[in-house]
């Protein structure tokens, strides 16, 4: 992989961000992206894991409608493909626990999917909410938020489908843990892509292995979700050279293995010096359970419009 190709990518998309001068973007999305394409800004920017699921079927139009009022910069959704192959929103391989069905996603075509209806967080089956398409889902996100596919990046050229016909791919950003090389392959193949960011499990085998390989290769992505499981100087060195190389941090909030225990409970039941340290590492992109709790804390240290 040449070891520019990934900035480029990002320095194209900053001067399409900016050429309608100064602070002014066409699009709430549009202003999101070039804060992304921006390892220079302090704003923090926010990611909701799977939408608004304390108030609303995760992966649902209206957990995605409510983050989006919140002021959410990012909303992070899971993909699965359906027995016809349509692309449908759905973190579990099953539609056990969040619907009032039983099986795989992939033994149902769509139609058969959208006669189960989604249940909420508490266990309730909503009334009239199914498991919406990719295609609808994005619909709704377009030029208002930016999308995060995380599983989903194995139907990469799919997704990208969609994103062309509906004209956001600029505003979707995927996530995945192949080498750079295969990345690399998959990208050249076609004339516009998604923005790209690697996971990296630091404190395991494979995640230092594929950290070292864009180190090594000079490598500068838009960010890198880092993934710890307690704060050691081996990881704490990681978040430095992510800094320093000029990509951006992303930590996630969500679940205390995947973050040292720094994780939205703690900083909800313990307070907001658990968030300070999050901060601390040089982070600027937080996926988080409590989207709405974040906000209200960023706001007040300036890091959040």
């Amino acid at each position: 992989m040449k070891k520019v190709s990934l900035f480029l990518m990002a320095v194209a998309a900053i001067v399409a961000a900016s050429c309608t001068g100064g602070e002014k973007y066409a699009s709430r999305a549009e202003k999101i992206v070039a804060q992304i394409h921006d390892p220079s800004s302090k704003d923090v920017i926010v990611i909701s894991h799977r939408g608004d699921w304390r108030n609303w079927p995760e992966n649902s139009i209206p957990a995605i409608e409510s983050v989006i009022a919140m002021g959410v910069d990012v909303m992070e959704l899971d993909l699965k493909l359906t027995k016809d192959s349509v692309l449908v929103l759905s973190h579990d391989r099953t539609i056990d626990r969040c619907t009032n069905g039983k099986g795989a996603v992939s033994d149902f075509t769509l139609d058969s999917l959208k006669t189960f209806r989604l249940k909420r967080a508490h266990n309730v089956v909503t009334d009239s909410l199914h498991i919406p398409t990719l295609e609808e889902a994005l619909a709704v996100c377009k030029d208002r938020i930016v999308v995060n596919v995380d599983q989903g990046f194995q139907y990469y050229d799919l997704v990208l489908q969609i994103t062309e016909k509906l004209g956001v791919t600029d505003q979707i950003l995927i996530k995945g843990k192949k080498p750079a090389r295969f990345c690399e392959e998959l990208f050249s193949k076609n004339e516009h892509n998604m923005m790209y960011m690697p996971i990296i499990d630091i404190q395991k085998p494979k995640g230092r292995e594929l950290f070292e390989e864009y180190q090594k290769e000079g490598i500068v992505p838009l960010a890198y979700e880092v993934c710890w499981q307690s704060l050691t100087p081996e990881v704490e060195d990681c978040f430095r050279k992510v800094v320093e190389s000029g990509s951006k941090l992303w930590v996630n909030t969500i679940w205390g293995s995947l973050c040292g225990n720094l994780d939205d409970d703690r900083a909800y039941v313990e307070g907001t010096e658990v968030y300070d340290k999050v901060l601390s590492f040089g982070t600027t992109m937080i996926q988080t359970d409590r989207p709405e709790f974040l906000i209200s804390y960023l706001r007040k240290k300036g890091l959040h419009d």
